[in-house]
C-alpha cells in the first residue's frame, strides 16, 4: 500500500514526538553520528594564513562529495 503525503507527515511527526520524550542526554548521544572524512580527519588540525589559502588547498585535497569545494569549480552533472 503507498503511503499518502499526509500520512508520511504524521508518521515524521510522531517519530518527532517520541525523540523529543527522550531525556537530552541521550538526545545527544543519539543525534550525531561520527564518519571519518578522507583528509580533514587524517591529520590533528591544520592551520592557514588566509581564507584563500584554505579554499585552494580544499580545491586541491578534498573530494567533491564533502563538499568544501568552491559552486564554480564544480562540473555540471
Amino acid at each position: 500500500m503507498k503511503q499518502t503525503d499526509q500520512q508520511a507527515e504524521e508518521l515524521f511527526r510522531e517519530q518527532c514526538r517520541r525523540q523529543m520524550a527522550r531525556p537530552l542526554k541521550d538526545r545527544i548521544k543519539y543525534g550525531f553520528y561520527r564518519v571519518h572524512k578522507p583528509v580533514l580527519d587524517d591529520a590533528p588540525w591544520r592551520s592557514f594564513n588566509s581564507m584563500a589559502e584554505y579554499r585552494d588547498w580544499c580545491e586541491a585535497n578534498l573530494p567533491d562529495y564533502l563538499g568544501f569545494k568552491r559552486a564554480s569549480s564544480l562540473e555540471p552533472e
